[in-house]
């Protein structure tokens, strides 16, 4: 079981502290357990939440030595710096390996650590500018969903906990566990980490649904030229809003939904490599292979091994 802890202090945010617990920390029958879930507070005892109810944490900071996963659920107030001993405890956690999270204040917490220095983050955008002021080595992203180092990670507002926190399930154990999950929560599996919903978007920036119009065309030579003719733009326009709200290009992102789309089958299906490559519309299994590896770091075979679902079977 992979263990997941959640750091909470007083007054600990409620929603943000719930996207954790519903995701890493919740049974529900008929979805097999990855995690084991639990709290901890640098004082154990009785911790007061934003909601007017009080929980009593009983695990002290050592809870993290064992962690593989350390959840930071908001840090309020923000300004508040750490304590030395939960700095500490951050660190030593991170030295040996375990995945510091954070979920929309978090990460002014993990921030206080060093480890965002230098490195893309991002956090509600109405606190983005008070981060950068705090944290100038830090490159706040405040348009982003979440960020994902690997090592550490950190959420945008506090819905967006939910995306991180499935994205890292979906990382975790594949994107159909990932996806059954969501679907148990009415939430949707994956969303675009592109702009916040929260942030003011700029004038005529919306997609317009183009990811279910592209998804169902994967398998056809789907060209940035047919998404701009979806939209009714031109192709620099195209480019201008993708950068705008996704940050990345049109054709980045087109090879992206054929990649995510290759997972779903090698997870879902007895396919081979070759006939799913030429349903996402990859041509053949060398492209898909190399197209693969670039994007996930492993092979579609090592893959299908680690995350097939035995349902499909």
């Amino acid at each position: 079981m992979h263990r997941v802890v959640a750091l909470v202090r007083s007054a600990q945010p409620a929603f943000e502290l719930g996207c954790a617990i519903e995701v890493f920390g919740t049974k529900r029958p008929g979805i097999p357990e990855h995690y084991a879930f639990e709290l901890c507070t640098e004082t154990p005892g009785p911790v007061p939440t934003t909601g007017g109810y009080e929980m009593s944490v009983s695990q002290g900071l050592s809870a993290l030595t064992t962690a593989d996963t350390v959840i930071l659920p908001g840090w309020l107030p923000v300004e508040e710096p750490l304590s030395d001993p939960v700095r500490r405890a951050l660190l030593r956690a991170h030295a040996r390996g375990a995945r510091l999270v954070t979920i929309c204040s978090g990460v002014f917490a993990l921030a206080g650590t060093g480890l965002l220095d230098g490195r893309a983050a991002t956090t509600h955008w109405a606190r983005a500018e008070q981060l950068r002021r705090e944290f100038p080595r830090v490159r706040v992203e405040p348009d982003k969903l979440y960020v994902d180092h690997g090592d550490v990670a950190t959420s945008a507002g506090a819905g967006a906990g939910f995306d991180l926190c499935l994205h890292l399930v979906r990382n975790d154990h594949g994107a159909a566990y990932a996806g059954l999950l969501a679907r148990h929560m009415v939430l949707p599996p994956h969303r675009e980490v592109g702009r916040t919903p929260c942030a003011p978007p700029s004038a005529g920036e919306a997609l317009n649904g183009l990811s279910e119009w592209a998804d169902e065309r994967l398998g056809t030579p789907l060209s940035v030229g047919d998404l701009a003719a979806h939209l009714g733009v031109s192709t620099r326009t195209l480019a201008r809003r993708f950068a705008d709200r996704l940050g990345t290009s049109p054709g980045a992102w087109i090879l992206s939904r054929k990649v995510a789309a290759a997972r779903n089958l090698l997870e879902e299906t007895d396919l081979p490599v070759e006939a799913i490559a030429t349903r996402v519309g990859l041509a053949s299994a060398v492209n898909l292979r190399r197209r693969f590896r670039a994007q996930t770091g492993t092979t579609p075979g090592a893959y299908r091994q680690e995350f097939r679902n035995p349902r499909s079977g």
